[in-house]
């Protein structure tokens, strides 16, 4: 049987799939077949797919295996599945071939940008960290209103490439911070993310795989995994150091042939490590040496959670060797998430490529947006200490929060970005407590979606980018579902019995 029947094999990958689907009214069975059922309709489970065995989907979901039997029993009854010893619990093919549902196959970062559609309702979403706007971001859309908008008016509005203002705002911030940048190597974005996918477009056409750190962010990976390439996972220093693990790196990149490596330097997600100047040199003299490009996803690196701004290294371009190809992704995700502006600098070829396929995509993003982020860019270093000095309090209260309610859960103090990288004790399966924590109305994202490596299956993401109160309430939330964990168990070793 091949791979894409059995992707839900093991548990951890449907959960992802099904998202908040205990919600609601009435007894477990019917609302875990239900959740099935709407992925079969929506194409995200499809014809010939073997789900997880009911022991396996019991123990992810932290449910009694009767519950799984009913809920299987109540979809083969519907036509939805057959059973049969020996072959497991498949999706039949009796029902009517749906679309695609937009999931990358082998992915789980879809789920994740799923939440963002859907919006979060009462739940407390971990599957994001964004916060409110700047008020200097206001002053920008006045100021731009006042004095700009008659000349972006007389301007037909298509500017692929970006506006040419904000381009060389953008190529200013970089040589003033030590990487020398003209405008033509820069391309605005609708945020970081199409960058990404830009790059991917480029890049991966033929590819076989790309280099990553381990871990790394789901919806990021995605982007690769759509192209269809082999991620290949390289684990961070152990001890909480300088970041990627070179010499895990310089194996990788001699015996896999990659066509990317994908890093993140300022700071990592979901680590929030902030890599030393020293180890951006080496992984840009190993990249050149191997001759593999380099995409370097800096869309948190105004979120310094200790010293100055002021102190932060260069982006990683500006320690590469003549013979690198280093591709620099950012954007204003630090100023505010919803203005949707991000970039890519990098040789004027490569940028000329992403542009055309922009053009394709929307003929260049919005220029109003554009010309407000013009006038922040220059001031990016005195929002960051703005930013970062909320952000330091916002971090400093979770940890209080968690060491008082949770003090058997451990983590290192980021550097920097926007979330705690938690591990639970022991033996604990972050997948197992996300689906205890979402009937207690918090959405985590398990560090098994994070890691091809399966490495980090203990560990789950808690963004801090939220009012005291809000904090509060999350980690009340999150303590009533460690207590239920440790009180009842995953439920896995419970006997069969009738489901009422």
């Amino acid at each position: 049987m091949s791979g894409e029947v059995d992707r839900f094999q093991h548990g951890a990958a449907l959960a992802m799939v099904l998202g908040d689907w205990s919600a609601g009214e009435g007894p477990l069975y019917r609302k875990l077949a239900a959740a099935l059922a709407r992925a079969v309709d929506d194409g995200a489970l499809t014809t010939g797919e073997r789900l997880p065995s009911e022991r396996e989907l019991a123990r992810v979901l932290a449910v009694s295996r009767a519950t799984v039997v009913a809920a299987y029993e109540e979809l083969r009854e519907r036509g939805v599945v057959d059973r049969r010893q020996g072959s497991g619990t498949r999706i039949t093919g009796r029902r009517k071939p749906p679309r695609s549902d937009g999931r990358v196959r082998g992915g789980q970062g879809t789920a994740i940008v799923q939440r963002l559609i859907d919006g979060p309702g009462s739940l407390i979403s971990l599957s994001y960290a964004a916060d409110a706007g700047l008020p200097e971001v206001a002053d920008a859309v006045h100021a731009v209103a006042a004095h700009d908008l008659t000349e972006l008016l007389a301007d037909p509005g298509y500017h692929p490439r970006g506006l040419p203002v904000l381009r060389a705002a953008i190529a200013d911030h970089y040589t003033a911070t030590g990487l020398p940048t003209e405008p033509e190597q820069v391309l605005v974005t609708s945020g970081a993310h199409q960058a990404l996918v830009l790059l991917a477009e480029v890049y991966l056409r033929g590819a076989v795989s790309v280099v990553v750190e381990a871990p790394s962010w789901s919806p990021c990976l995605d982007i690769f995994r759509q192209h269809g390439v082999d991620l290949v996972p390289v684990g961070l220093d152990a001890d909480g150091g300088d970041g990627i693990d070179v010499h895990a790196l310089a194996s990788a990149l001699a015996t896999t042939s990659p066509s990317l490596l994908y890093v993140m330097p300022s700071f990592h997600n979901p680590t929030g490590r902030l890599m030393s100047a020293t180890r951006r040199r080496q992984v840009a003299e190993l990249a050149a040496r191997h001759e593999v490009a380099v995409v370097e996803d800096n869309a948190y690196e105004g979120s310094l959670l200790s010293g100055d701004v002021a102190t932060m290294p260069a982006p990683l371009a500006a320690y590469a060797p003549a013979s690198a190809e280093v591709l620099t992704v950012a954007s204003l995700k630090g100023v505010w998430a919803g203005l949707r502006v991000g970039w890519v600098r990098g040789p004027v070829g490569v940028v000329e490529r992403c542009a055309r396929r922009k053009a394709m995509a929307d003929l260049g993003s919005p220029l109003l947006d554009q010309a407000v982020a013009a006038r922040l860019v220059p001031r990016l270093g005195e929002l960051r200490r703005s930013r970062s000095a909320v952000r330091r309090e916002q971090c400093a209260e979770l940890q209080r929060l968690l060491r008082h309610r949770l003090p058997e859960w451990s983590w290192r103090t980021p550097d920097g970005g926007s979330s705690l990288w938690v591990r639970l004790p022991g033996d604990h399966s972050a997948d197992v407590f996300a689906q205890l924590a979402l009937r207690h109305g918090v959405e985590v994202v398990p560090g098994s979606a994070m890691d091809p490596n399966g490495e980090h299956d203990a560990y789950f993401r808690i963004p801090f980018l939220r009012p005291p109160e809000v904090l509060a309430e999350l980690v009340n939330r999150l303590a009533a579902a460690w207590t239920e964990l440790q009180r009842h168990g995953p439920y896995d070793d419970l006997p069969l019995r009738p489901v009422v």
